[in-house]
């Protein structure tokens, strides 16, 4: 999953917001240690969701749709897209606006600079700037993201061309998300009262 699903399936959780945005780019056990431990429990929270992801029928269903140049780069695109869906659809899961977590989410990382890795703060920098969570409703800044993952990778890749493919894939997009959203969230509920049973709170 991209940001803001992740910033959603945090449910309000300030250290679960942190960390699922983190989780990406903090590695290994040992690097979890910089962090207090509700952070931790976002990053660990943000690895059990991709994890899920990665496994779940729907995406796996999803993946060999794609055109054959793209289907390498499917999960990233997935990632991508279910984030627009969620955007659009934001009233079916979260209450109050999409605005309004964009600015609160932008305010708790403004408070929590020191912890933000290095490797996140331009990004967090542009996503303050141009409300970049709520603004993922559109599809142009979607595509955009897109291209930008795409000079961050090592090798050649198409992901630059998206556009090519996303009429096409869009309606597939649409009810895929429907299908595994409402799972992810039930795994999430789990996850997290597995955690509150194992830690005694």
């Amino acid at each position: 999953m991209n940001f803001l699903a992740h910033l959603c399936l945090a449910d309000g959780d300030a250290g679960l917001k942190l960390g699922g945005l983190f989780g990406d780019f903090v590695r290994g056990r040992r690097a979890l240690r910089a962090f207090p431990e509700p952070v931790r429990q976002g990053i660990v929270l943000h690895r059990y969701i991709d994890r899920c992801t990665d496994q779940s029928g729907v995406v796996k269903k999803l993946k060999p749709r794609f055109p054959r140049e793209f289907r390498r780069y499917a999960g990233i695109i997935i990632d991508l897209a279910f984030d627009h869906e969620l955007a659009i659809n934001w009233w079916r899961y979260m209450p109050g606006s999409l605005e309004r977590f964009d600015l609160e989410t932008r305010d708790l990382l403004r408070d929590n600079a020191e912890l933000v890795p290095k490797k996140l703060t331009s990004f967090m920098r542009y996503a303050d700037r141009h409300g970049l969570f709520a603004a993922y409703r559109e599809e142009d800044v979607i595509l955009y993201a897109l291209a930008g993952v795409g000079t961050r990778l090592s090798r050649p890749n198409p992901l630059h061309r998206v556009s090519e493919i996303w009429p096409d894939m869009a309606p597939q997009f649409k009810p895929a998300f429907r299908e595994f959203f409402p799972h992810i969230q039930s795994e999430v509920v789990d996850w997290r009262k597995t955690r509150s049973t194992t830690t005694g709170s």
